[in-house]
């Protein structure tokens, strides 16, 4: 492979990956940087992280974590993204053990459907449809309103709070609606966002193997079980009680939907309004258009989500030989599909780095694309619309302090904020007292 020195950094860096020469006779190579979407240099602006490398190309190869293409331009994750016969969402040995949709891989157990390939994967999707579907909203809308205003409650009085605490209502509302304690939700979240948010080898990761995904994994364990001798009207309930090619969903296939319903609870809706929350706080004409119309919301929800994608990349496995933008790649080879990098492609829109909360048409990729297209996604729209309603209505004046603003440490995987101080005019309660 030949190398270059880069003008910027003074390090070598390979003009062509693994595969050789292009089909075009050599004319274009496929670039190889030293890209890492986990490391603590790109979680300091991914947004400036991936529009680096866009520039590189549409299609990179990064040999950090054993070597994986980066899809950066909207038209190359499009086409992957839809093309579940070569980049294979299923869980194998490439990449090493553990979850097949982040690199590197998390120890964690199978996530179902999504390290599922069609056609079993339309068995178990057409399962979790049903709960998830826009009909299926209208009985979840108050148990939202209830948790969201809980959550504002908790701090309305004191005119100061730590906005990352009421954008717990996401997880809460999901352990609720699974039929889970969801006073455990921090545990729960904290749980999560250390295994699949963490780098391997942090203490934070460490003690999330050590305990926290023991004591989750034996919450889940117990619920099935007693849902198994005791229906509710819950989700847990329907999932035991739900067939599959004729039979009862086995425990080991339960308790994979259930994790992967906890994974996106605790995650993608909290990670969207953090960063909204900020985005408004410094936008400040945004938030008086949002407050004064609130109609609007709900599209600049669909901007939010472009602009700040929650969910920044996840990962396929390549099956078969195939090429995307003149890069040849090799079945067992990983791939990062990076949602958040086509999201700010201007040949897909225009002035990617705005954020214009009247944009529309808005085809972006938060949700992901194809069959794996998130699940959850009208859950999502519906918390995020009700948490950012409540907040924009009962705190319209609230204050980031911007000195002790924290984001994620990693952001690989979701980006946003842990800690988010703010301060507003304290307001009265909506819920009686507990």
């Amino acid at each position: 492979m030949d190398q270059v020195t880069d003008p910027e950094s003074g390090t070598a860096r390979h003009t062509s990956a693994p595969g050789g020469e292009t089909g075009d006779g050599g004319t274009s190579r496929c670039p190889v940087v030293h890209f890492d979407h986990t490391s603590a240099v790109h979680s300091l602006d991914p947004v400036a992280s991936y529009r680096a490398l866009r520039a590189q190309g549409p299609v990179v190869w990064s040999p950090e974590h054993g070597g994986y293409w980066v899809l950066t331009d909207y038209a190359s994750v499009f086409a992957a993204a839809r093309d579940d016969e070569t980049f294979s969402s299923a869980r194998s040995a490439h990449g090493g053990e553990g979850l097949n949709n982040v690199i590197p891989k998390a120890p964690v157990h199978l996530h179902i459907p999504v390290e599922l390939d069609p056609p079993e994967h339309r068995t178990y999707r057409k399962i979790i449809n049903a709960v998830t579907a826009p009909a299926a909203l209208d009985g979840l809308r108050p148990r939202i309103a209830y948790w969201t205003a809980r959550f504002v409650d908790d701090v309305i009085e004191a005119g100061q709070a730590d906005l990352a605490t009421v954008i717990g209502v996401p997880a809460a509302v999901t352990l609720d609606w699974l039929g889970m304690d969801a006073s455990q939700w921090q545990r729960y979240s904290h749980t999560m966002h250390s295994v699949l948010a963490n780098r391997p080898g942090t203490d934070a990761h460490a003690h999330a193997l050590a305990e926290g995904i023991p004591w989750m994994s034996q919450q889940i364990t117990d619920v099935i079980a007693a849902r198994r001798a005791q229906p509710r009207d819950d989700i847990v309930s329907y999932l035991v009680g739900a067939q599959v090619d004729g039979a009862p969903m086995s425990d080991d296939a339960a308790y994979s939907i259930i994790e992967l319903l906890i994974s996106g609870g605790v995650g993608t809706t909290a990670s969207l309004v953090s960063q909204t929350l900020v985005h408004l706080d410094a936008d400040r004409s945004q938030r008086a258009e949002l407050i004064a119309h609130p109609e609007r919301l709900e599209r600049a929800i669909e901007e939010f989500l472009r602009a700040f994608s929650p969910t920044q990349a996840l990962a396929r496995t390549i099956v078969r030989d195939t090429e995307i933008a003149g890069c040849p790649m090799r079945a067992g080879d990983r791939a990062l599909l990076a949602w958040s990098s086509a999201n700010r492609d201007p040949q897909q829109f225009e002035a990617p780095d705005e954020v214009r909360i009247d944009r529309w048409p808005n085809r972006h990729t938060a949700f992901g694309l194809g069959v794996h297209r998130c699940a959850g996604a009208h859950i999502a729209r519906a918390i995020a619309a009700e948490l950012l309603g409540q907040i924009l209505t009962r705190m319209p004046d609230y204050v980031v302090d911007r000195e002790r603003l924290r984001a994620y440490p990693q952001q690989g995987v979701n980006a946003g904020y842990e800690h988010i101080p703010a301060t507003f005019t304290p307001g009265a309660r909506l819920l009686p007292a507990e």
